[in-house]
């Protein structure tokens, strides 16, 4: 439950934090984009598009717009958690609470990636044929990148035990 709660928290927070990181690597914030130039996946991808200020302030009202639109449920069911936390084991209802918050865990998990994929797709389409191109060129370097990782990976496994000497 703690996994989804942090997910939660992370994806919020990415879809809240996207238009100042996509602002600030266009700006070439104060280290040379994102995190340093270590960007986050789409976040990243976007701060490469070259885009207008138009289409950055399109992107930030669609950002802002659905991170406003999920803030009840989110607190809502941040509620219902806290709430089922605070249940002993051996309470009235206990388990009867514990599968309305399944069922409310499952439904927001639903909720947040259809509205990840309308966000998605409100922004790509203020995005010009040659970004949307450049956009899957580059979501196609990442997959690469991310594929020859994970062959390092495999051809070098880390050991169970660390020391140091």
């Amino acid at each position: 439950m703690r996994k989804n709660i942090s997910l939660a928290l992370v994806l919020a927070s990415a879809v809240a934090l996207a238009p100042f990181a996509i602002a600030s690597a266009q700006d070439g914030g104060p280290h040379g984009g994102f995190h340093g130039g270590h960007g986050h996946g789409a976040f990243e991808a976007y701060s490469k598009l070259n885009l207008t200020d138009a289409q950055k302030a399109s992107i930030k009202q669609i950002m802002q717009t659905a991170f406003s639109q999920g803030k009840a449920q989110r607190q809502a069911l941040r509620q219902q958690r806290e709430a089922f936390e605070q249940m002993a084991p051996n309470a009235s209802g206990y388990q009867a609470a514990a599968t309305a918050l399944a069922q409310a865990e499952g439904a927001a998990t639903t909720a947040r990636v259809q509205q990840r994929a309308a966000v998605r797709a409100q922004v790509y389409a203020i995005l010009t044929p040659a970004q949307q191109a450049q956009l899957a060129t580059l979501k196609a370097q990442r997959e690469a990148r991310r594929e020859q990782w994970q062959q390092f990976k495999a051809q070098h496994p880390v050991s169970g035990s660390s020391s140091a000497q």
